[in-house]
């Protein structure tokens, strides 16, 4: 990883660190930081940050998705950039924010203007950073999922796999079906679930019909699906974050699904 430059020019970063990271995997986003620094960042974890709102957004609730996003505007409008480790969060704020507060005379502006400058962690790391490789090792065979919210609306596909082709020791073998949605959607696996398992079942089989032993991917949310899908079916595949592997922050057990549910 590359020496970061002078703090006074450094890009001045504030990590979003999404609700799914902070309650069930923290380690995820000590690796962001890592790698934001390695890229040249400067990062701040604002103490006051709270959910993005995507789930009052997605269930119609908009009064309080207004009032989240009002809240996170004001919180993060002060940094160059905003970068989350996770497609979804990193899509409301660059893609719905602008929508939702089109109407809004006060914060209208200012979410175009958060909106341009927050990025998916990966993306932020190669676009903006210009960071091309890692200098770390993870052995064995993986395969990568791309979230839909990743892949179809911030077009986020080459960047993960460029910086994962430079991890020593690592092979990257792709999904058959790689654009193929893992079944969470959020709410729409609560209130979908016989829907849901099944469109999950069918990644399981893409997943173990590729021989790795791991499954990468830059959603905690797609993540937590899969390793429950995994544990319910006891296939012995490992489920981890890309910014863990790329971190080199490998040591904290894999991603763990219940065995239970659906």
């Amino acid at each position: 990883m590359t020496s970061p430059p002078d703090a006074q020019q450094a890009p001045y970063v504030g990590l979003f660190v999404t609700c799914l990271v902070d309650l069930f995997r923290p380690s995820v986003g000590f690796a962001a930081i890592k790698l934001l620094e390695a890229g040249g960042a400067r990062v701040e974890v604002p103490g006051t940050q709270t959910c993005c709102g995507q789930p009052a957004y997605n269930s119609g609730d908009r009064r309080d998705a207004i009032a989240i996003a009002r809240q996170v505007i004001e919180t993060f409008e002060r940094f160059d950039y905003v970068v989350a480790p996770s497609g979804s969060c990193a899509g409301i704020l660059r893609l719905h924010y602008p929508r939702l507060l089109a109407d809004d005379p006060d914060f209208a502006g200012r979410a175009d203007l958060l909106a341009g400058k927050s990025f998916e962690l990966t993306s932020f790391l190669v676009d903006v950073l210009g960071l091309t490789a890692v200098d770390t090792t993870f052995p064995g065979t993986v395969t990568y999922h791309d979230s839909c919210s990743s892949l179809r609306e911030l077009h986020v596909r080459d960047a993960p796999r460029r910086l994962l082709s430079s991890v020593a020791g690592l092979s990257l073998v792709e999904l058959a079906d790689s654009e193929a949605c893992c079944g969470f959607g959020g709410a729409f696996s609560v209130k979908y679930p016989e829907i849901s398992a099944a469109i999950a079942d069918t990644k399981l089989r893409d997943i173990a019909g590729t021989g790795a032993t791991t499954v990468l991917s830059g959603d905690l949310g797609c993540l937590l699906e899969i390793a429950g899908r995994l544990a319910r079916e006891r296939k012995a595949i490992e489920v981890r974050h890309v910014a863990e592997v790329l971190a080199g922050m490998t040591d904290e057990p894999a991603i763990a699904g219940s065995g239970q549910g659906r």
